[in-house]
């Protein structure tokens, strides 16, 4: 297998905190001889479990890279036992832009593991990622929020696991992470392309979260990730003391047993809700609308939903084209 060409400031066998950057040789007209900087702490404090925390894998989303920063600048080595790995902007690129997706490849972080060391920056992380940094780790968070185009209630999430007892153990620590939902995306979803399954090549047990979104930082989502990040790594032994309460209130355990559970715009227009986040649907509801202005006297295409649950995530820019996710459900666990 070709080495990956990502050269790193950073010693992750080295005790204490070093803080610095991953770093990916990348010449352009500007810069001959340059390198894309990818931002990157570990901390270590003896032997241990390590910890692997991602955040910014799309660039759009912001609760993630807030926590992560915080976290980096507010603990010390004495604070933990083992290693954390921090990375608040994964996609430095994408996260730099405020965008989902890589303006210099226009690629997903999230779709494209297990990468290619060879290929452009974004696959040469993933590669990075799922081929040196998970063989360290044991445990893994990958913190997302909606980003530009959707908007979730508070949820850990998770990709569904067919090993019983893995399962049962991301179930356990994402309670522990005190989200109110924790989500399992269905079967196939990203079709082994994404971190999660990633962490499960590298037997690495990682869950992620989805935190709001709309592009923006909200006090309520950044102290639920704030507070999990902190529960979730005292429960596996890395932080001595999590400096917050224990959660009292019980993860709701949702799932989408299949893309049913998936609106989508079946047309071009002005798309206008009809529910609500977190709010309870039957199948064959009324979903919204979809309006074309441009078309003076037109009545609007009408969505239903295709199954029945709770909806956790909804599209928020109004302007939709065909295939746009409009919202998705999840039903009990």
């Amino acid at each position: 297998m070709t080495s990956s060409p990502i050269m790193t400031t950073i010693d992750f066998e080295k005790e204490g905190k070093q803080t610095g950057y991953l770093r990916l040789p990348h010449s352009v007209h500007r810069s001959a001889y340059g390198w894309i900087p990818f931002p990157v702490a570990c901390i270590r404090n003896g032997e241990g479990p390590t910890a692997l925390l991602l955040a910014g894998t799309h660039g759009d989303e912001y609760e993630g890279q807030v926590t992560l920063s915080k976290l980096i600048y507010e603990l010390e080595p004495q604070d933990i036992i083992g290693r954390l790995i921090i990375l608040p902007m994964l996609n430095f690129p994408a996260a730099k832009a405020g965008l989902r997706t890589s303006p210099i490849d226009d690629l997903n972080l999230n779709r494209v593991y297990p990468g290619d060391p060879e290929g452009s920056p974004t696959l040469v992380i993933a590669h990075y990622v799922e081929t040196v940094l998970m063989p360290m780790a044991d445990y893994g968070l990958d913190l997302h929020s909606g980003g530009s185009s959707l908007h979730y209630i508070p949820s850990a999430v998770a990709a569904l696991e067919t090993d019983a007892e893995r399962l049962q153990e991301i179930q356990r620590l994402m309670k522990v992470f005190g989200a109110p939902y924790s989500f399992f995306f269905p079967g196939g979803h990203a079709a082994g392309t994404s971190g999660n399954h990633a962490a499960r090549r590298q037997n690495v047990l990682m869950f992620g979260t989805e935190m709001g979104g709309s592009g923006t930082v909200t006090a309520e989502c950044l102290k639920i990730c704030e507070e999990g990040t902190r529960r979730f790594l005292a429960e596996i032994g890395v932080l001595l003391n999590s400096g917050v309460a224990p959660n009292k209130m019980e993860s709701r355990m949702l799932h989408a047993p299949d893309f049913s559970f998936f609106s989508y715009a079946d047309g071009e227009g002005l798309f206008e809700p009809t529910a609500r986040l977190g709010s309870e649907v039957k199948k064959g509801e009324i979903a919204g609308y979809v309006h074309t202005p441009e078309n003076p006297g037109s009545k609007p295409e009408t969505v239903y939903f295709d199954a029945g649950g709770v909806v956790v995530c909804q599209r928020v820019p109004g302007r939709v084209l065909r295939g746009d996710c409009l919202y998705h459900l999840g039903c009990d666990f």
